[in-house]
């Protein structure tokens, strides 16, 4: 359009200069008016042209925007389509999140006893103590949970409660906390028979020297200000823990604001003592309630009466768990219900050792059972539903041994989880050590099996041992 527009001013232009020219000779002022006129006219059809062809740019350039408008609209529109269909995905994605269930698992295991094989094992040519060997093989188990637990039979007293020894007084090098925590655990139970074994000085200085450490600990206090509990957000739920020990080897002179400690004697106040810190705990947001208590009668594979009474009066207030310490040998696993049927406690009475020389040899006319090398690695489950309900879920209970080997006065000692009987084959132990292993599988099954099953078939969870339950 627009150069039709040009071509045709052009051939007009091109007329009247050919014609025009023959009479602008024969009358030239007749011509000069003419040529006037013309000239005005063909600015005139110019003017227009120009005009035209600005008005065609405009309207073309008009066209363009336009278009380029439309199609930004639609693109903007696709994407905000895009964006809202991901935006409700992410919205269904946070409302799944936050319908869905979460969970805290705490595992736990028990005494750790550096007696004086134990501790002459650990010495290293420079004088410093290696306990590596101790979880290298149970690592993984620890490192899986939420949180790990241990009980800490001995005290950290330092070289100025004289040289490093082991029963009946335990002072333990202090590098002991160093690979405990590297292999996994998060909290030391202290609050035991033994925490004042090195004095008043030592049970303050074992704290000092956990905190330090970074470690977490429960049962005794290097100053009156230290809390008697803990409540622990694992995961988002809030577990409240405290620990109590039967009594101390030696006098309290004065550290009873030091140590979490109860009498068999007088349960009465101890209940009185244990309704106050569990209001206490749940006033200040615990979601669930854990006991932890060092108890019962050494060597003994079943809980006796004040245990049993213990238990009942700790359910009957409301406490979820009680994991037991203290015996050296496993008790069994009991579901407790509560006398007024509003509370259900899983209660492991002892879960037997974790490291020491308590062996089969050396517990002649004690306990020769085998059951002192026997251990479990103990994880109880809390859940937090959509609602914000927690309670307690799964309950399990893997079977440990305890082998020691090297030579006399040189020995090593090191766990070993046991899943099954024929796990032990696959730690590449010789025929003699593997046997040793699964006898002691089968002897923690026998006292444990009934009870766990039990509770987790209450609980709805895996079962450990199922193939007893089809026998």
């Amino acid at each position: 359009m627009i150069f039709l527009q040009i071509y045709y001013i052009i051939y007009k232009t091109r007329k009247w200069s050919k014609s025009d020219a023959v009479f602008y000779f024969i009358d030239g002022d007749k011509m000069k008016e003419k040529t006037k006129r013309q000239k005005a006219i063909i600015r005139r059809r110019i003017f227009i042209a120009v005009l035209a062809v600005v008005l065609a740019a405009t309207i073309a350039l008009l066209s363009v925007v336009i278009c380029a408008v439309v199609k930004s609209s639609d693109k903007k529109g696709s994407e905000n389509n895009s964006q809202l269909e991901s935006s409700n995905g992410s919205i269904t994605s946070t409302e799944d999140e936050i319908n869905k269930d979460i969970t805290a698992t705490v595992l736990n295991t028990g005494d750790i006893l550096i007696h004086e094989n134990v501790l002459n094992g650990a010495r290293q040519d420079d004088g410093s103590y290696s306990f590596a060997e101790f979880y290298k093989v149970a690592k993984p188990y620890i490192t899986a949970a939420d949180y790990a637990v241990v009980n800490l039979e001995v005290t950290l007293g330092g070289e100025e409660a004289g040289k490093y020894r082991g029963y009946p007084s335990f002072n333990t090098p202090d590098s002991l906390l160093d690979y405990v925590k590297a292999d996994g655990f998060d909290m030391l139970l202290t609050a035991n028979n033994h925490s004042l074994d090195t004095g008043l000085a030592g049970l303050k200085r074992t704290v000092q020297q956990i905190k330090a450490s970074g470690l977490d600990f429960l049962g005794t206090k290097e100053t009156t200000d230290d809390p008697t509990y803990v409540i622990k957000d694992i995961n988002g739920i809030k577990i409240g823990m405290v620990c109590y020990t039967y009594g101390t080897n030696s006098a309290a002179n004065g550290a009873g604001e030091f140590i979490n400690y109860f009498s068999s004697a007088n349960l009465p106040a101890f209940y009185t003592e244990a309704q106050a810190v569990i209001d206490d705990m749940k006033q200040n947001g615990a979601e669930a309630i854990v006991f932890y208590m060092h108890w019962g009668d050494e060597y003994h594979t079943t809980p006796n009466t004040y245990q049993k009474a213990a238990a009942q009066s700790l359910c009957n207030m409301g406490v979820d768990v009680i994991v037991g310490a203290h015996p050296h040998v496993l008790q069994p696993i009991e579901l407790i219900h509560s006398e007024d049927s509003q509370n259900t406690t899983v209660c492991l009475y002892s879960m037997g050792n974790s490291i020491s020389n308590q062996r089969i040899v050396e517990m002649t006319g004690v306990c020769e059972t085998g059951h002192t090398e026997d251990g479990v690695l103990f994880s109880y489950t809390f859940t937090k539903d959509a609602d914000g309900e927690v309670s307690l879920t799964a309950v399990d209970i893997i079977p440990t041994w305890v082998d020691r080997w090297g030579i006399s006065g040189n020995y090593q000692y090191t766990m070993y989880p046991l899943e099954s009987a024929d796990m032990a084959n696959s730690y590449g132990l010789d025929d003699a050590t593997t046997n040793e292993a699964a006898a002691s599988y089968e002897r923690t099954k026998q006292i444990i099996a009934a009870g766990l099953t039990e509770c987790q078939q209450y609980l709805g969870c895996e079962i450990r041992f199922a193939e007893q339950v089809s026998d």
